[in-house]
């Protein structure tokens, strides 16, 4: 049997990070690969491979499949994403053409959920906040916290990366509340999770962790007035998109009420304009969005698309395909 013919299509700094080592040993088993790794901004001076190429493997720095590059793939029936979302990657012309994708969204949010749990339990001992005053003091002081133990989560939105959070939390001491429009009070206590209002989880949370993807319909969702409601000493997680959040009212109520923390992976602009107030902001834990794969954590992807590899060529269900109304509400 003919194995298929593939290419690997994205910046060799990509390709060192998902697939080099035992993913491309894997996925160079099962395929036909087509010279070397292909950047995208070469690849279409490469056109004789590319119409060959059946299978596309590609990740972070893909190019578009536009028209003109489905052109120079005729023989194209599937993409290997390993990474998140494709928003970027697929076009109309991609879906019309009936081609196929599946991503390693899921690899992906591991990680993600791995720094939520971690931020979670320092907010609620107010880790960092500590650590800043151990500094400066020299003194063993004290602040009041919530403490692990019978506090309440609350989490803004129950994707994959919301539930993945959920499920975890449901082994520690806390009591877990959510909002999700899409999820009915009936589910989200089959789920083990009590369904609230946007404000309330704002109002009844020692900490809000956000996972609401970036569409055009939640852009601003969290404006000034959640902020304003949250409780004393209480923390705000965001993991998701920063567009997500009006940031300027975000950092006016942050300016007015320096009990509240926040712990930022993501902000719109990334990064943050020079002059903004999260650089400075005493009560901000800013980091350069850091939550998602990096290094080793990206070999994860490269053997979930060999995962995907192995089912698509023995004709079995792929288990992260994605269809076009999927792929549009992702992050």
């Amino acid at each position: 049997m003919n194995k298929p013919s593939a290419v690997y299509l994205l910046p060799r700094s990509s390709y060192d990070l998902i697939y080099s080592g035992e993913p491309a040993a894997r996925i160079d088993h099962l395929v036909h690969v087509l010279g070397p790794v292909l950047e995208p901004g070469e690849a279409l001076q490469h056109t004789h491979l590319l119409r060959q190429a059946e299978l596309i493997f590609t990740g972070w720095g893909s190019l578009a499949f536009d028209t003109a590059v489905l052109q120079t793939l005729p023989r194209l029936m599937m993409v290997f994403y390993g990474a998140g979302s494709v928003r970027g990657t697929v076009t109309d012309a991609f879906w019309q053409q009936g081609l196929r994708i599946c991503s390693a969204w899921a690899a992906n949010a591991v990680p993600v959920v791995e720094y939520t749990l971690a931020q979670i339990f320092l907010c609620l001992k107010k880790a960092h906040q500590h650590a800043a005053l151990y500094r400066a003091s020299h003194h063993m002081e004290r602040l009041s916290v919530a403490c692990g133990y019978g506090s309440t989560v609350g989490l803004v939105s129950l994707g994959m990366i919301g539930r993945m959070v959920l499920e975890r939390l449901r082994t520690f001491d806390v009591k877990v509340i959510a909002y999700d429009p899409f999820v009915s009070a009936e589910k989200g206590a089959q789920m083990g999770v009590e369904m609230v209002s946007l404000e309330d989880v704002f109002r009844r949370s020692d900490v809000v962790s956000l996972h609401t993807p970036w569409l055009e319909s939640t852009v601003g969702m969290i404006r000034g007035e959640h902020f304003a409601l949250m409780k004393p000493g209480a923390s705000f997680i965001n993991t998701a998109r920063g567009a997500v959040v009006r940031e300027v009212e975000m950092i006016e109520a942050l300016q007015r009420r320096p009990d509240l923390f926040a712990v930022l992976d993501v902000t719109w602009p990334e990064p943050p304009v020079p002059a903004s107030p999260l650089y400075s902001l005493t009560n901000v834990f800013l980091t350069p969005h850091i939550a998602g794969s990096m290094d080793g954590e990206c070999r994860r992807m490269g053997h979930l698309m060999a995962d995907e590899l192995e089912r698509y060529l023995a004709g079995e269900a792929l288990r992260y395909e994605l269809s076009r109304e999927r792929a549009e509400i992702m992050a």
